[in-house]
């Protein structure tokens, strides 16, 4: 098994869902990120993730990696919220984004509400019209909320 499986397997013993593991430097410092989300909804929209079940999970992965590390040298680990804009680079990032509001750059800027992800499709209603969106032509993209 992969790491990467591993961790997964981890996050879903906590009833939770992997949203993406990432390893930034900020600051001079290496940071390995495991973001997650809840795989439930509540009233049409995806509940929240509370404090305790982050410092739970960071308790379960800290000695995998203690282990198998995710980077040379060291690091600090990082477990929470992808966030609530956040980048989406990858078709499973839209699928775990549906129901959310994205803005795309593809040859257009497009400000709209992903319905729905079916192979490599994307399909958004903008303006009260349902339009289809490959993911191949998505230069970049991310959620963003209307406050």
């Amino acid at each position: 098994m992969s790491l990467q499986n591993d961790i997964e397997s981890i996050v879903k013993s906590v009833d939770l869902e992997l949203y993406d593991t990432v390893v930034v430097n900020e600051n001079d410092e290496t940071i390995f990120r495991v973001s997650v989300i809840s795989p439930e909804f509540e009233d049409g929209k995806r509940k929240s993730v509370s404090l305790d079940k982050y410092v739970e999970l960071t308790h379960l992965l800290s000695p995998l990696l203690d282990v198998t590390s995710p980077v040379s040298g060291e690091y600090r680990l990082e477990v929470g919220s992808p966030g609530i804009e956040r980048k989406l680079t990858t078709l499973d990032h839209f699928k775990k984004s549906i129901g959310e509001n994205i803005n795309l750059l593809t040859d257009e800027k497009i400000k709209a509400k992903l319905l729905k992800v079916e192979g490599n499709k994307l399909f958004l209603e903008k303006d009260g019209e349902e339009i289809e969106i490959d993911f191949h032509d998505v230069k970049k993209a991310r959620t963003y909320f209307e406050w």
